[in-house]
């Protein structure tokens, strides 16, 4: 399954920070229906995330029935992001 998808990049300061985009409410539907098949536990789907030029293996992470992906310092590096920006996301779910 491969998805595309535009949102923006927020920052999430718990006691281990990091900077996620979430899954429009339109497209985790079809993340739900395959989560049984590729799921590793607690509800993460293993992907192939890909934010311009640089693509990264990743789990999305469910929140409040929604889909969130965590994004590495090295892609915000790579890609010059900052919270805030909107960014573009191409999803591959591992099979």
């Amino acid at each position: 399954m491969e998805l595309e998808f535009s949102g923006e990049m927020w920052f999430w300061r718990g006691p281990a920070p990091w900077h996620f985009v979430t899954v429009p409410e339109e497209q985790c539907g079809a993340l739900a229906a395959a989560s049984p098949a590729v799921t590793y536990g607690w509800g993460m789907i293993p992907v192939t995330a890909r934010i311009g030029r640089t693509s990264w293996q990743t789990s999305l992470w469910p929140k409040d029935g929604r889909y969130i992906v965590p994004v590495k310092a090295a892609v915000r590096r790579a890609e010059g992001l900052e919270p805030g920006e909107p960014v573009t996301v191409r999803l591959t779910v591992a099979r």
